[in-house]
C-alpha cells in the first residue's frame, strides 16, 4: 500500500519515509498469515525447529512460538516443513513461463536467475521492463550474457577481436552490472563465444570487480585438452581469478574418460579458496543433461558460422569425412559412444538411428540427422559416486538447468523434478545430505553466492518467499521416458508474501518481481557458522540530494551461531533529533570485512511497522565519496541510498 504525500516542503528522507507503506498495528488480526506449528528449516544450515512463522505486507513478520499473533488466514504446518522459497541459479527461462511457471512452483522455486551459459538479450533494462509489464508467476533476475555480447561485436566466425571490438564487449559488460544483473554468465562450449581466449575474455571482464559479483561458466570442453572437463573448470576458475569474479562451476560434472575424479576436481576448487577465491557451483541430480545435437559433438570448426554453414561442410565429401571422425571423438571422450546420447523427440538413443540410417558410426548418424533437423539431445556423462560428492561440497548449490514452463511438456525431467529429487532421494532417501543441508543448497547458499539480502532465509524482514513440503513424501516422478510428471510433497509455495501454489495447485496469483543487484550486495561465501556483531553510529548524506540532507543512524546487533535471530538496537533520526524509525526486532545478520547486513523489522513513531533490510558497507569500490555506503530497503517503499563518515566496527 503507497499513501500519496501532501506535504509540500519536506526533506527529501521524509518523503521517503512519510510517502512509503507504513502499516498501522490495529486491532486483531494483525498480520496476514500464520504458518502455524511447522518444522523451520531456515535456509542458515541450523538445526531445523518447531515454531510459527508470521507473514504481512509481503514480508516475514515474526518466527518462533507466536501463540498470542493471529492472522487473516492461519495455515496447518504442523509435520510439514517450513522453509524459504527455493532459488534456482541456472535457467533458461522466457516470458511466457514466468508469467505461470508451474513446474518451478510445484518444485517450491520462487526465484529464477536467467540468462544462463550466456545466452540472453543485450539490453537488460528492457528485458525487466518487458517481464515486469506482463506479469510474473515467481521472482526474475538476470545475468549478464557474455556469449551474446560476444556474437553481436564479434560475430559467428572464428576470428579475433580488434582492440576496439574487446572495448566495446566489456562496455557491453559494465552496462548490463549497471542495469541490476546479478552477474555474468558465459558458455564457452558454446559457439561462437568457443572461438574466445582465456585472455580474451579476461579483457572483456576488466573493470569488473568492483561489482563484487559472479563469474558462472558452462566450461570448455576441448578436442585440444583431450575432452577434459577439469580443463574447462580450471578455466573458469582461471577467469574469476583473473578479474576479481567469484567463479561458479555451472551444472557442474565430471563426465566421460574422467569419470571418478571428483576428489581431483575439489581439491582444485579448495586450493583456489585457499589462495583467496571464493568458487562456488551449482549441480542438478541427474547423469544425463540436455542441449542440441550438434552443439557438443559436432567439432567447433565445423559450428562456424551457423547451422547453414555446417550443413555445407556436410556436402564436402573431405570436410564431411574429417567431421565424422572428430563427431566420434567427441562422443566416445565426453558420453561413452552413441550409447549415451539420447533423442527426446523420437524416444530412441543415438544408437538406434545408427542402424534405421544406415550410419557408418554415431558421428556419421548425427550428421544425417542435422542435414535436415536440428534436434535436442539427451548427452549421459556421469556416475551417481561423482555426482554426490559434488552434492555434498559445501559451495555446491542446487539448480535445474530448466525452463520454466506453463503447464506442458518438457524433455528433460529436471524440468519437473530437480528439487523435490534432491529433498526426497538425495537427503531423506539416501542420506548424502542432511534435510537441512539440501534446504540451504537451495536456498541460503544460492543467495549469498548471488550476492542477495532479502531472500534465501527465513528471518525477521526477509521478503516472504516460503514453501511448505511434506518431508515423508516429497519426491520427483519424472523420468527420461516420461519427463513431464510433476513431483509431489509440495503443498504451498508463497511469493512475496501471497500464495502462488496451494494445497498442491496453481493459484494463478503473480505476485513475481523483477530483482535488480545493488552495488553493496557483495557476492559471498555463506558464513553463519561463526559469532558476529557489527556497530555504526553516524549522520548519513543521501545520494545524489543536493540539499545536504541528512539522517542520524545509531546501530548495534550481534547474533550467536545458534541463535535464529539478532539482538540489538537501531535508531534513525532527522536532523532536528525526530525519530524516523527504530527498530522492533532484527533477523539474520550477516557480516563480511567491513561489510555488514542485517534483516529487520521497524517501527516510526507513530507504531506503523513494516519490513527490510539495512546494510552498512566500509568496503564498497563503487562509492567515490569516501566512508561507508549506507542502504535502507523497506518493502513499499523506494531505497535510501546515503554516505557515511561514521564509525563502523564489523567483528
Amino acid at each position: 500500500m503507497t499513501v500519496k504525500c501532501k506535504a509540500k516542503r519536506l526533506k527529501p528522507l521524509l518523503v521517503l519515509l512519510a510517502c512509503a507503506a507504513f502499516v498501522a498495528c490495529d486491532a486483531a488480526p494483525r498480520v496476514d498469515v500464520v504458518f502455524r506449528g511447522g518444522t523451520i528449516i531456515d535456509g542458515t544450515g541450523r538445526t531445523a525447529y518447531v515454531g510459527d512463522v508470521a507473514v504481512d505486507a509481503g514480508t516475514i513478520a515474526a518466527v518462533g512460538d507466536l501463540g498470542s499473533l493471529r492472522g487473516l488466514q492461519e495455515v496447518d504446518a504442523r509435520g510439514l516443513v517450513v522453509a524459504p522459497g527455493f532459488i534456482n541459479l541456472h535457467s533458461h527461462a522466457r516470458y511466457e513461463g514466468l508469467s505461470t511457471a508451474s513446474n518451478m512452483l510445484s518444485q517450491g522455486v520462487t526465484t529464477e536467475v536467467i540468462n544462463a551459459d550466456g545466452g540472453g538479450p543485450l539490453n537488460l533494462d528492457e528485458q525487466l521492463r518487458g517481464l515486469e509489464a506482463g506479469g510474473l508467476a515467481i521472482n526474475v533476475a538476470t545475468n549478464v550474457a557474455l556469449g551474446t555480447i560476444w556474437a553481436e561485436v564479434n560475430g559467428t566466425e572464428d576470428v579475433r577481436p580488434t582492440p576496439q571490438q574487446l572495448e566495446r564487449m566489456n562496455a557491453l559488460v559494465l552496462e548490463g552490472l549497471g542495469q541490476g544483473a546479478w552477474g555474468i554468465s558465459a558458455g564457452l562450449d558454446y559457439k561462437p563465444s568457443y572461438y574466445s581466449t582465456t585472455d580474451e575474455v579476461i579483457t572483456v571482464l576488466s573493470g569488473t570487480a568492483a561489482w563484487r559479483t559472479v563469474f558462472t561458466n558452462h566450461d570448455r570442453v576441448t578436442p585440444e585438452s583431450g575432452f577434459s572437463s577439469i580443463v574447462g573448470m580450471r578455466e573458469t576458475i582461471e577467469i574469476g581469478e583473473a578479474t576479481g569474479l567469484n567463479p561458479i562451476i555451472t551444472h557442474m560434472k565430471v563426465q566421460g574418460h574422467e569419470q571418478g575424479t571428483i576428489e581431483e576436481v575439489t581439491a582444485m576448487m579448495d586450493a583456489a579458496v585457499e589462495r583467496g577465491v571464493y568458487v562456488a557451483a551449482d549441480a542438478y541430480p541427474y547423469l544425463a543433461g540436455q542441449t542440441s545435437l550438434a552443439a557438443l559433438i559436432i567439432p567447433g570448426w565445423a559450428q562456424e558460422g551457423g547451422l547453414e554453414a555446417s550443413r555445407a561442410r556436410f556436402a564436402a565429401p573431405d570436410l564431411r569425412s574429417r567431421i565424422v571422425e572428430e563427431a566420434d571423438a567427441a562422443l566416445s571422450a565426453r558420453f561413452g559412444g552413441p550409447e549415451g546420447v539420447y533423442l527426446p523427440e523420437r524416444g530412441v538413443e543415438l544408437t538406434t538411428m545408427v542402424r534405421e540410417l544406415g550410419a557408418t558410426s554415431g558421428g556419421d548418424a548425427v550428421v544425417k540427422i542435422l542435414e535436415t533437423e536440428s534436434p535436442t539431445s539427451i548427452l549421459r556423462f556421469g556416475l551417481e559416486s561423482d555426482l554426490e560428492g559434488i552434492l555434498r561440497y559445501p559451495s555446491t548449490s542446487v539448480s535445474c538447468d530448466c525452463d520454466a514452463v506453463a503447464l506442458g511438456v518438457v524433455s528433460h525431467p529436471r524440468g519437473y523434478g530437480t528439487f523435490p529429487r534432491v529433498l526426497g532421494r538425495y537427503a531423506r532417501d539416501r542420506g548424502v545430505l542432511t534435510l537441512e543441508e539440501a534446504v540451504q543448497k537451495m536456498s541460503g547458499l544460492p543467495a549469498t553466492t548471488l550476492g542477495m539480502l532479502d531472500r534465501g532465509f527465513i528471518a525477521v524482514g526477509m521478503s516472504a518467499d516460503l514453501v511448505v513440503f511434506d518431508p515423508e513424501t516429497v519426491i520427483d516422478h519424472a523420468t527420461f521416458e516420461d519427463p513431464s510428471v510433476p513431483s509431489t510433497g509440495i503443498g504451498h509455495v508463497m511469493v512475496n508474501g501471497s500464495f502462488a501454489w496451494r494445497d498442491g495447485e496453481l493459484t494463478g496469483i503473480r505476485a513475481g518481481r523483477t530483482l535488480r543487484r545493488p552495488a553493496a550486495h557483495p557476492a559471498r561465501p555463506l558464513k553463519v557458522d561463526e559469532p558476529r556483531s557489527v556497530s555504526f553510529e553516524g549522520f548519513v548524506s543521501l545520494a545524489g540530494d543536493a540539499s545536504g540532507t541528512q539522517f542520524e543512524l545509531a546501530f548495534e546487533a550481534q547474533q550467536d551461531v545458534q541463535s535464529a535471530a539478532a539482538t540489538g538496537s537501531l535508531m534513525a533520526t532527522d536532523e532536528e533529533g525526530r525519530e524516523l524509525f527504530s527498530s522492533v526486532k532484527f533477523g539474520l545478520l550477516q557480516v563480511q570485512g567491513d561489510w555488514a547486513s542485517v534483516s529487520l523489522r521497524v517501527s516510526d513513531e507513530e507504531g506503523a511497522e513494516r519490513g527490510g533490510y539495512l546494510v552498512v558497507d566500509g568496503a564498497d569500490p563503487m562509492n567515490q565519496e569516501g566512508g561507508a555506503t549506507v542502504l535502507i530497503a523497506l518493502e513499499g517503499s523506494d531505497e535510501i541510498v546515503g554516505n557515511s563518515d561514521g564509525l563502523l566496527v564489523v567483528r
